[in-house]
């Protein structure tokens, strides 16, 4: 294996702590070739299709890449803005935000980058980005609240990965999940109090998660249950009974049996069950993308609708928000607990005899 020429490397250079923070990715646009390459790089994982790798070759290969990239590209083009993809561009206003409120608590300390599992800005070019800045401890926070291998341990893959082309590696920490966290559970919280102050408190409250194979609960996995805990402790702040909340779970995707109840035949038995008024949040994603400006907020309002309902309502994600934002800053601030936070000023000092030492036992710079 040829190594990452690391010759430059400089004795007298200030050190950051890198944050790396990411999410699952998104087409560069709503071209379907575009989205082809998205979907062949997004199912070839085998933590997301856990298939054996030739029978599942065949079926992508010959079946949904020839058939769902026009579909998914007609879905993307119904949620796609002036900037782009949704996804995308929230996460931009995460990265400037969460750098913004790092520099101002702890100024010199942090350098933010941010990286989408497939797609682009891809892991590799952050992580570089990151090493040219002077990061030698990186944290990564991947934005998935509720622990799924399929997503979370997806994403350490790709990090180690990488870091394995690295002639020197940097200290790694990596934030597994954060479902339980209070400063999440209050965003939510407060997120969901501004709506029913803007817009009244509807008849049930769905929390809509994305949904995974059963067999994957079955296999260990504990993401159905991080859902759950996440939906009782955000039922509980809200003051909800058992009768004024429920959760389901969305995107499935073939013939398999995933973790149900299912979304869409929710909302279809609370339509023809008699429920007037619904509104969902879905907890489990920290930014706006296609499965909830379209799955959610359209074709399962048509569900709703068509079954009978009368008032349907989607509640946005958490994005860009304040509260969102110093949930981010306490949960790298408490990951990052024992390495040292010096200014650059401070750093300098120290790095001078480090530089002189160096220096005399031959190094260059």
């Amino acid at each position: 294996m040829k190594f990452i020429n690391d010759a430059g490397y400089n004795h007298a250079a200030p050190k950051k702590i890198g944050i790396l923070l990411t999410n699952l990715g998104t087409p560069d646009s709503t071209n379907p070739s575009d989205v082809r390459r998205y979907l062949k790089e997004f199912l070839s994982d085998p933590r997301v299709v856990e298939v054996p790798r030739l029978i599942w070759w065949f079926v992508l290969n010959l079946v949904i890449l020839n058939t769902r990239p026009r579909k998914s590209a007609a879905a993307y083009a119904k949620i796609w803005t002036a900037q782009g993809s949704p996804l995308l561009d929230i996460s931009l206003k995460q990265l400037a935000a969460l750098q913004a409120r790092l520099d101002e608590v702890y100024p010199d300390v942090f350098q933010v980058e941010l990286a989408m599992r497939y797609g682009n800005p891809s892991v590799a070019s952050a992580l570089e980005k990151l090493h040219a800045s002077g990061a030698d401890r990186i944290l990564t926070l991947p934005l998935y609240p509720q622990y799924s291998a399929s997503t979370t341990a997806s994403t350490f893959d790709a990090v180690t990965a990488r870091l394995q082309q690295w002639r020197n590696i940097p200290e790694l920490r990596f934030i597994k999940h954060y479902h339980d966290n209070e400063h999440y559970l209050n965003a939510l919280e407060q997120s969901i109090r501004a709506h029913w102050q803007q817009h009244g408190q509807a008849e049930r409250l769905l929390m809509s998660f994305h949904g995974v194979p059963k067999d994957y609960l079955l296999n260990g996995d504990p993401y159905h249950c991080e859902c759950h805990k996440t939906a009782r402790m955000l039922a509980e702040k809200l003051g909800l009974s058992d009768s004024q909340y429920q959760v389901s779970f969305q995107s499935r995707l073939g013939p398999k049996e995933w973790l149900k109840p299912y979304t869409d035949h929710t909302l279809e038995a609370m339509g023809k069950g008699g429920v007037e008024s619904v509104q969902v949040v879905c907890p489990g994603f920290s930014s706006d993308c296609l499965e909830t400006l379209e799955e959610i907020a359209m074709e399962n309002r048509d569900v709703f609708l068509q079954a009978g309902g009368s008032r349907y309502e989607y509640i946005p994600c958490l994005n860009d928000n304040e509260d969102h934002i110093n949930m981010m800053l306490e949960l790298i601030a408490h990951h990052s607990q024992g390495w040292d936070m010096l200014t650059a000023e401070q750093q300098k000092n120290l790095l001078t005899a480090t530089k002189k030492r160096a220096i005399d036992m031959g190094a260059e710079n």
